[in-house]
């Protein structure tokens, strides 16, 4: 009889189903999690372009701030250091100056150092190799000149400028090829910034078998949550960049407000000397206004040259924010 087969026909279409339902689920699962691996990748995309562009844009400032502190020294600075060494019988205590700057006043040993500062300036931009000029001018714009001249001649100097550079971790974030082959490739694939560390951009997964959907899809939910994190992590470093150059173009413009006020006494200084020679008691009251007013914008200058934007971990650094207070609050 064929009813006994009935059962057996009925039980063999419900197994087809359920083996084609379960078939289906797959292929469901296997488009959600290509299509969750791709939003993770799009949100680690995202945020790499955003961390690389203010990346770029905040080594540019810094290079332009370093450019800015050498040709200040090789021109304004030398050309004072030329003309006060000149001068004799100088009673500057008693002369009225930029009083208002009088807290950066020059010693000797600040005058020795301006002077140092200014032949390593000229021997920088006199004649250096384009990969060690970047590296000097990239750690010149970042930090502080008086330290590092203190125990080093000059071409030592620029040697050590480059290598720091080179092996710093933030420098060299600044300096290039830190988000090469897709990460940040320093340091064994982690950068330093501003105390954020930051790993390497996540790898997503790629595709998905079938038989193993329901697994993978969890595994590209935490794709997904773990690019979010990185995203945020990759987010910080780009707004502590941001900070970085604005802090930077902070710097740029009180050294060409100085640097306006400073030329036009040198000026009068260098007209003095050869209207008069190198007596400063010669000199009548507003050319030795001129010569008070130089030293004393000759001081500020060194010692918004000689303040590090950051410091050797990549943070902003609290007196080069002071110093901007004070000097604008003078000038």
């Amino acid at each position: 009889m064929p009813f006994p087969l009935i059962p057996v026909a009925i039980a063999v279409l419900a197994a087809g189903a359920f083996g084609i339902g379960k078939t289906v689920k797959a292929g469901i699962d296997i488009k959600k999690a290509n299509r969750t691996n791709k939003d993770a990748n799009s949100i680690i995309k995202n945020a790499k372009w955003r961390l690389n562009t203010s990346r770029l844009s905040s080594r540019d400032a810094i290079e332009k701030l370093g450019t800015q502190k050498l040709e200040i020294l090789d021109k304004g600075i030398n050309r004072f250091v030329k003309s006060f060494e000149q001068l004799r019988n100088i009673e500057i205590e008693n002369s009225i100056g930029l009083q208002e700057l009088s807290k950066f006043k020059m010693d000797k040993q600040s005058f020795a150092e301006l002077k140092e500062m200014g032949d390593f300036a000229t021997s920088v931009l006199g004649g250096m190799s384009v990969g060690t000029l970047g590296g000097a001018i990239t750690a010149f714009g970042a930090w502080g000149a008086a330290g590092q001249l203190a125990a080093a001649s000059t071409g030592t100097l620029i040697a050590n400028l480059s290598g720091a550079a080179a092996t710093n971790a933030t420098l060299a974030f600044f300096g290039g090829g830190s988000l090469a082959a897709g990460g940040l490739g320093i340091a064994g694939g982690t950068m330093v910034l501003g105390g954020i560390v930051a790993g390497p951009a996540l790898a997503i997964m790629g595709l998905i078998v079938g038989a193993k959907a329901n697994t993978e899809k969890e595994k590209a939910l935490a794709n997904l949550a773990t690019a979010r994190k990185t995203a945020e992590e990759l987010i910080t470093a780009s707004d502590v960049c941001i900070a970085i150059r604005k802090r930077c173009y902070l710097f740029i413009e009180l050294l060409e407000r100085l640097t306006n006020m400073f030329n036009p006494l040198l000026d009068q200084m260098e007209t003095a000397i050869n209207n008069h020679g190198a007596d400063y008691s010669l000199f009548n009251i507003e050319e030795k206004k001129a010569v008070a007013g130089a030293l004393s914008l000759a001081g500020t200058i060194k010692a918004v040259i000689d303040t590090p934007i950051l410091n050797k971990d990549g943070k902003l650094t609290n007196e080069s924010a002071q110093i901007i207070r004070e000097i604008n609050k003078s000038i």
